[in-house]
């Protein structure tokens, strides 16, 4: 059979592909990568279509086994990646004979890498996809040291390249805010963004993004409101009542009941998706007018 089995995971390897997207109805968040651009990029140097399964893999530590010869390629942030102990890159086609062992170190910058394997993995699906979701515990459970993961068919020969620039994670990111629905339960809320910056908290995960630092002020007629739950989406920042943002990622409730005071571009999550903790932010707002 064909398959890798896990050695080392690190802090959190986890299996995901593009997600589960239209079961919010159904209280599911849509899930996958958070850095769908990275999970893409491997899997076409591998030969997969861009929505095979791979790994997620926070802050590097992982370790497989290959039990037949595969392709794998890792992406992301640059990372150290070698096979039986010697340097082989990343943002390249490595290839594993039956036996061999490829590493992931921990990345230069950022958080999450991401490792494709010819042929994917081929976990059973649930709702249509591969995904783990955090939230809800949809999909496989976050890999351990002993788990076997089947490979699905080769469909394509690796696609290399000359150069792969790898993703740049930087210590400062400035994002933009589309304002809405709920910019009106705050006082100018475009003039307290410009003037706030805020660092990522350690508390952040793959259901929220966690801001540390000033709280956004309500409007004086609303201060102590409460709002009936309401449909919420990815990237929708969430203001609790701490006064402090929440930047909503994959594996988010399909409903809040606190207000938004905008929404962050898909485009733009992957970027928040690589912020480590302590990478100061700041939220531009923009109007859709």
């Amino acid at each position: 059979m064909r398959a890798v089995t896990v050695l080392a995971t690190g802090p959190l390897a986890l299996v995901q592909d593009l997600g589960r997207p239209g079961n919010a109805h159904l209280g599911v968040p849509p899930s996958g990568a958070l850095d769908p651009p990275s999970l893409r990029l491997a899997n076409r140097l591998v030969g997969n279509p861009e929505g095979a399964a791979g790994v997620e893999c926070v802050l590097g530590g992982l370790l497989l086994r290959a039990s037949a010869s595969c392709t794998v390629a890792v992406t992301g942030p640059a990372a150290p990646v070698s096979v039986d102990g010697r340097d082989a890159g990343s943002h390249t086609p490595v290839h594993l004979r039956a036996g061999q062992e490829v590493a992931v170190g921990t990345p230069l910058s950022g958080l999450r890498v991401y490792l494709a394997v010819s042929g994917g993995l081929a976990v059973p699906e649930q709702l249509g996809s591969r995904s783990t979701d955090v939230l809800s515990g949809i999909g496989p459970a976050p890999l351990r040291a002993g788990d076997v993961l089947p490979l699905g068919p080769v469909t394509g020969p690796p696609v290399g390249a000359d150069v792969v620039a790898p993703l740049s994670a930087g210590d400062r990111l400035t994002v933009p805010v589309l304002l809405g629905p709920r910019d009106d339960w705050f006082t100018d809320p475009a003039a307290q963004l410009a003037a706030a910056e805020w660092s990522v908290s350690p508390e952040s995960n793959r259901v929220g993004l966690r801001l540390l630092g000033p709280a956004l002020t309500r409007a004086p007629d609303l201060v102590g409101r409460e709002l009936p739950s309401e449909g919420v989406v990815t990237g929708a920042v969430q203001v609790p009542a701490s006064g402090r943002p929440v930047v909503f990622l994959a594996d988010h409730p399909t409903t809040g009941g606190y207000p938004v005071v905008g929404v962050v571009p898909p485009d733009r999550l992957p970027a928040l998706a690589q912020a480590r903790p302590g990478v100061r932010v700041r939220l531009q707002a923009y109007s859709a007018s």
